[in-house]
């Protein structure tokens, strides 16, 4: 799965304050609902998170949590 994240809070014009990188495909649980999300956005609220929120030792933190999924009508409509 493509995601966009960042290893360490770095000023926003250091060209590895945000990566493209790959992560495993999720996996959803009996309770949960896995989308196909067509978009993602980065938006300055994800900013500010990614100056003050370093992520574990190795991991990229994800930002993005804006998404867009086309939709289907629901088996009752």
């Amino acid at each position: 799965m493509k995601a966009v994240g960042y290893y360490q809070p770095l000023p926003i014009d250091n060209p590895e304050s945000l990566q493209d990188i790959e992560l495993p495909a999720p996996v959803a649980g009996a309770r949960d609902l896995l989308v196909r999300v067509k978009a993602v956005s980065v938006n300055p609220v994800d900013t500010k998170v990614r100056k003050n929120a370093a992520p574990e030792a190795g991991q990229a933190k994800v930002l993005g949590w804006d998404a867009s999924a086309p939709s289907r009508p629901s088996a009752a409509a």
